[in-house]
Parts: structure tokens; sequence; C-alpha cells
């Protein structure tokens, strides 16, 4: 028989099996073992069954979920929606009080803790420490810790990733055996999603976060990049749009969570994006993570978002147990210091600050700011393979001191508008605002508003797509306008909770808008043109009925060599000024009311 063979199954099948060539690990013996589960303890999970060489397959980890949950009286396990493929994206609800839906859970009093595994389907190390964390609180020796909080975990976001699965996920990540794909069924990295919610997968977080309120939300994820000896890594927005959330996670979160991994053993450090990988000399920076990723967007839509990078190189028991033991410290800080936490927020909620910052930037002049880091020492050897010079991690531990850049000060804003204003014909925009929870007023009768609208400028297309669009970027400028609104247009005020977020959505200078996602294209094209033989005469009748034209007509030609020599570039000189030229093209269709 004849056997077929897809592109990549036939490279894979054809390639002699070679052994993953990763840099030393350093040896670690942390007193978190203590948390693994005894062979005969009846709620081992499947990786401790493993030694945890392996991580369960979803079918696998929903069995276990359905288990543990139909024993255990404060567990709850509900779908929060569905995959591109059809998977149910499973969420566990742990309450002592058994509080099993938003508005009890709220009403309970106690703060609310969403931790998530697998938006990136093989960092999967969330997934196997959090099946842990439910057998702890529901049975073993973290019982107290859902006394004074709530915990919702969701395993595994991105399902149909995580089906994608195989010994060639990711080739800088020392086990498990077997793991998931990066992107959904769709080719899409729902890391990057949290604004423009084209996965099925983001939706259903975005609700969660909207629908459940947590206080604080954990994004669990394995680092790509260099080798340090940090095992467990994490951080948020420094600066950004909630100031009193980031002095409650400095406060109170940082120190807690550092304490009480290195007491088992762990080595936790802040987020480690080195400026230059091959050259850890050169320095670490701090940035701002724009709202596309679930730290940005939980700064712009004040939820405490933290996200954790686990180290790649290391031995996947080690970062599941250090996983471990921050969910843990994150919910024994939380019970502690929950009241405060839900202070800030409502703080930041209530600031609608102005100017409205859209994009960061480091100090042009470096500051001198550096830090101890914990590095592993590594050789650089001219290769002659790539041609360039070939790094070689040793594992060996060698601290350095290194620079450290950060993006603290505002590269762009906008003056902070009253409204904004979606015509009707783009109802599919304010839909996607609705997914945000982001408030609105629909028109039933027609108005005419005074608001100021951005005429695009020399836009520019991205030479290729990226996550499922073609972004753009324009220049502004600034038209005062009164605009006719129809019945079924939305105006959007920026006084709520979610104003900021609103902002970030619908201004054209943001990074992470509508607009450079490519949702607006239809504004960039050209609808009517002119023909010569009418336009030459209407040239004539405007150069006798306007002096003033035909004076800048003339400099023009004077002063412009390419101008002068181009038939159609003269003529379009007068289409531009005639009455016959579509005024609203270029005209960014979002509106700004500010009088």
């Amino acid at each position: 028989m004849l056997k077929v063979l897809a592109a990549g199954a036939l490279a894979l099948a054809t390639i002699p099996a070679i052994a993953q060539p990763l840099p030393p690990a350093i040896e670690w013996g942390g007193r978190s073992r203590r948390f693994i589960a005894k062979p005969d303890n009846p709620w081992i999970t499947p990786a401790e069954q493993s030694n945890f060489r392996t991580t369960p397959s979803y079918d696998d980890t929903v069995a276990w979920l359905r288990r543990i949950t139909a024993q255990s009286p404060e567990l709850r396990m509900i779908s929060i929606g569905k995959s591109a493929e059809g998977r149910d994206i499973w969420m566990v609800i742990a309450s002592r009080d058994h509080f099993f839906t938003p508005e009890a859970l709220q009403r309970s009093g106690k703060p609310i803790l969403l931790a998530q595994g697998g938006i990136h389907a093989g960092e999967i190390d969330g997934k196997d420490a959090g099946l842990m964390i439910l057998r702890e609180i529901s049975f073993g020796r973290s019982r107290d810790l859902l006394e004074k909080a709530n915990f919702l975990f969701v395993p595994i976001l991105n399902v149909d990733g995580h089906e994608r699965a195989s010994r060639y996920g990711r080739i800088n990540q020392r086990g498990p055996e077997v793991i998931g794909w990066r992107t959904t069924a769709r080719n899409l990295n729902i890391n990057r999603d949290y604004m423009k919610l084209d996965a099925d997968e983001t939706r259903a977080i975005v609700a969660t976060l909207d629908h459940w309120r947590p206080d604080l939300y954990l994004d669990l994820h394995v680092t790509d990049g260099a080798d340090y000896q940090y095992d467990i890594t994490f951080g948020w927005n420094e600066v950004g749009y909630s100031p009193s959330i980031v002095r409650w996670l400095n406060g109170n979160l940082r120190a807690a969570l550092t304490r009480d991994l290195q007491t088992m053993g762990h080595i936790p450090g802040p987020l480690i994006f080195p400026i230059a990988p091959d050259d850890m000399t050169r320095g670490i920076l701090v940035g701002q993570s724009t709202p596309r990723f679930s730290s940005g967007y939980g700064d712009a839509r004040h939820v405490a978002t933290v996200l954790v990078e686990n180290h790649s190189l290391k031995p996947y028991e080690q970062r599941v147990l250090g996983t471990v033991v921050l969910l843990q410290s994150a919910l024994e800080v939380l019970g502690r210091a929950g009241t405060e936490l839900r202070q800030a927020t409502v703080a930041d909620s209530q600031l609608h600050a102005s100017p409205i910052p859209l994009a960061w930037k480091a100090p042009d002049t470096p500051t001198g700011e550096a830090m101890q880091f914990l590095a592993i020492q590594s050789k650089s050897t001219p290769s002659a393979i790539s041609g360039a010079n070939r790094t070689e991690w040793l594992g060996v531990p060698v601290p350095m001191r290194v620079p450290v850049v950060r993006e603290t000060q505002v590269a762009a804003s906008v003056p902070r508008p009253r409204a904004y204003w979606i015509p009707a014909a783009w109802s599919d925009v304010a839909s996607r605002l609705r997914l945000h929870g982001i408030a609105m007023e629909r028109i039933g009768i027609p108005r005419d508003v005074d608001v100021d609208m951005y005429r695009l400028q020399n836009p520019k297309l991205a030479a290729e797509s990226f996550e499922g669009h073609v972004p753009v970027t324009a220049g502004t400028s600034v038209e005062q306008r009164k605009e006719h609104y129809a019945p079924g247009s939305y105006r959007v005020p920026t006084d709520q909770p979610l104003g900021d977020l609103a902002a970030l959505l619908l201004e054209p200078g943001s990074p992470d808008s509508f607009f450079q996602w490519g949702f607006f294209d239809e504004v960039l094209q050209r609808t009517e043109y002119f023909e010569n033989y009418v336009m030459e005469p209407l040239a004539e009748q405007m150069l006798k009925a306007d002096p003033k034209l035909a004076a800048d007509f003339q400099h023009k030609l004077e002063t412009d060599s390419a101008f002068r020599a181009s038939a159609d570039q003269r003529l379009h000189f007068f289409y531009e000024r005639s009455p016959y030229f579509d005024e609203r093209w270029l005209l960014y269709p979002i509106a700004r009311e500010t009088r």
C-alpha cells in the first residue's frame, strides 16, 4: 500500500534521531520537592506519576479534573468557551464557601486569584503546577489557602495547540518529552491577541476577566532566549495606566514571592529580556508590555497582572515545583492584602488621567542603573556553519553587573476626549469593544455632533502579514468637524473604568489600536477618479476664478520638478481642490468628542 505523508511528516521521517543539544543543567535539589505526592496518593497527578518526564494530554487532564472536582465540594469545573476546533476551555473554581458563580464570589468579599496555563501550549508548566495546587487545597496540606481567597484556574488556554503535540515543539526547552504547539489551530498566537480578539480562546479569557473580575491575574509561561541561573522570573508593567496597582504589586507581592521561592530552594528573579541575548554584558531591558500581551492588557484594564516566565533550560520538575510555590505564595498574599489591592484597583479605575499615554520609550540619556545578574558562563567561537560567532553556555554560575534600561518615558500621548463616536457602519468595531466589556451608548435618533477627527497622512502597510492582519501606520492631522450620526451609531464615554482601554483601541496612534491592526483599511482606498478631458477645462475655470489658487499652482510648478514633469500630478492638484474630490478619503472614521 502506498503511504502518503505530508511534507513535514516526510521531513521528520527522513531525519536521523539526534539528541536535543541543550546546554548543561545546573544541579538542583530544592525543598519544594516536598510537594510531590507519594506514589500511593490517590490524587497524584499524571506529571508526578511520570517523575515529571511527561505532561498529560488534554483528555487525560480533563479526566483527572473531572475526578477531583467530583470528590471535592470546594471545586467546580466549568467551560468558559470553545476553541476553533470545538474543544472546551475548562476553568476550575475553588471556593471554601462553595460559591461557583461570579456574583456569589463577589458577594463573598474574598479576593480572587485567576491563573492560566498554556496560552502557549508548549509552555505547560502552569497546568501541571495547578493540578498539584488543586489537590493540596482540597485534600492536602494547603487547605487554609481558601480561607481568605478564592482561586480560578484555567489549566490549558490554547487547547487546540496543546493537542498538536510532539517531541519537537520547542527546540530550546528541557522537558516534558512531548509538548504542544505555540499557536492555535488557526495559527494565531493568542498572547498577541488581547486587543484585537480574533481567537475564540482569547475571547473566552477576556470574557472571564470581565465577568469574574479577578483581583490578581497570573499568566504562566516558559522563556525563550539566553541561559542564566534564575529558574522562575516574574514581573509587570512598572509604569502605565494603573499606578496604585503597581504600588501594591511592588509593595506586597514582589518580596513575598521572592522570599517564598528562595525558601523552597528556587532562584527567582525579574523578567529577563536581554538587550543582546548572546552578550549579557549589554544589559537588560525592562520594557512596557503593550496591551496585545496579557500583562499590558491587564495594566490597561486595571487588573493586577503578573507575567511569569519559567526558565526553559531548567528541568521540568524544577520549573513545575517553582510554579507551585509561586501560586501558593500569591494566594497567601492575596488573602492577607486583598482588601488593599481592591482599593488600588478602584482608584486606578477612577483615575481617568489626561493625557493618555499611547507608547513608551527609554530615556535618551542612560541613567546608569545596573543590577547584579546571576549569569551562566559562556564562550563565543567562530562558526563554520553560520559564518558568525557561536555562543556556547557552559553550565557554570557566574555573577555579573549589567546595565538596566527601563522604558519609563511617554513616547506618544493624546488628550483624553469626553467620548469617542463610532458611525453605525462600523458596528463590527463596536462589537469588539463590547467583548472587552467597554460600555457604550447606541443612539436611536440622528445626532449632529461637534467632533475632532483625524486625517491620515502617508499610510504605510507592513510588508507581510502578522497575526492574521497586515499592520498599518500613518501620521495624522486633526480637523474640527460637525458630523451627522445616523441611528445605530455609538458613543463611547471615557469616564468609565475601561476608558483607558477604549482609547488604546480607538486612537490610531496606539500600537495596538484597531487602526494599526488593519480594521479600517477601507478608508485608505480612493474610489473616485477623474477623466483628463473633463479635468482640463475644469482646471482652467478654477484658475480664472481663484487668483490664490493660480499663484499656488505657479509656485509649485517653479519649485517642484517632479510635479512640473507629471501631467497626472498637475491635474490632480486641481482635482483635490475641486468639489468632486472625495473629502472623506483618509478620514479616520472614529471621532473624538472634546467640546
